[in-house]
């Protein structure tokens, strides 16, 4: 069984403490996002840890915190994909607009859009691929923000009210083209009940373009209304022509592994391995680049 030690969870605690910062409502609010009791949420504030949670509770907390229990800390670099992410959510934040980025995988997106939502203030970050259903986005939205209480209807109710009283909030939905239809139309009615007030962005790889695409040619109800309130385009940071594809990945590549890499006399090997062509004629993204670095470190040791 897997023990949990007290360093750990002093890592986790400051961690919570810190994107607390980042978050203008109130304790009780920010506990519920994480599953605590207001009360161990105060304790914990206070310095203390022992038996406050259960050890499943601390790993929970610690994954979505990016806190590292053994494993290596992958390190965030400002590459050209962040740096597009970052002035996009900002954008919708400032103005209380939405956006839709749409790229390739693999090359960080889901990375910045985690470490945007735990650095900037009143940011959340919900991942659609773990609420496909109507009812589960809801309140997958709810317990994010901190308003997963009461029936369907009252969290959706919950959910624009708290948004539109918030302080410039941002809300990024990864992997939005996983949701199904019903739920999908849900983005609709939330962008409505809070326009002007909070910023939405939308992330995802081919398939979200895809769904948009199939729905608008095929007249399905919302889709034309949703790329409309979506600024009817979409960003794409990786460029279209294959040399410029090539040379931007590289560079991408080139950007993480420097920050992750003690020693770099590999760096070219390694970037090498992931600008070489599988059989479907696809290079690789950061995912290639990492599982190749782990290999050769777990060769080293």
């Amino acid at each position: 069984m897997l023990q949990i030690t007290n360093e750990y969870k002093e890592q986790v605690k400051e961690a919570l403490l810190g994107v607390r910062d980042n978050f203008d409502g109130t304790d009780s609010q920010f506990s519920k996002q994480w599953g605590i009791n207001n009360s161990v949420f105060s304790q914990l504030k206070n310095g203390m840890t022992d038996r406050l949670l259960r050890d499943s509770q601390w790993l929970t907390i610690g994954r979505e915190l990016d806190v590292q229990l053994h494993s290596r800390k992958w390190k965030m670099a400002k590459t050209e994909v962040f740096k597009v992410i970052e002035e996009d959510v900002r954008f919708c934040q400032d103005n209380a607009k939405s956006k839709i980025c749409v790229d390739d995988c693999g090359i960080g997106k889901t990375f910045s859009a985690k470490y945007l939502s735990r650095t900037l203030k009143n940011c959340f970050y919900v991942d659609a691929s773990q609420a496909k259903t109507k009812q589960l986005f809801i309140r997958l939205i709810a317990k994010t923000i901190g308003v997963d209480f009461g029936k369907y209807a009252e969290m959706k109710a919950n959910i624009k009210y708290y948004l539109k009283n918030l302080p410039q909030p941002v809300v990024i939905i990864d992997e939005a083209g996983d949701l199904e239809y019903n739920a999908f139309l849900e983005l609709k009615e939330l962008w409505n009940a809070t326009e002007n007030c909070c910023g939405w962005y939308l992330m995802g790889a081919d398939g979200l373009r895809e769904k948009i695409t199939r729905g608008i040619n095929s007249k399905k109800v919302g889709f034309r209304e949703l790329f409309s309130r979506y600024s009817e385009k979409y960003t794409s940071p990786v460029p279209v022509g294959q040399a410029e594809r090539i040379t931007f990945y590289e560079q991408m590549i080139r950007d993480v592994l420097s920050v992750n890499m003690e020693d770099k006399t590999q760096l070219n090997y390694i970037v090498k391995k992931c600008l070489t062509a599988d059989e479907l004629g696809n290079i690789g993204g950061l995912r290639r680049a990492e599982s190749i670095l782990l290999i050769m470190l777990n060769a080293n040791d």
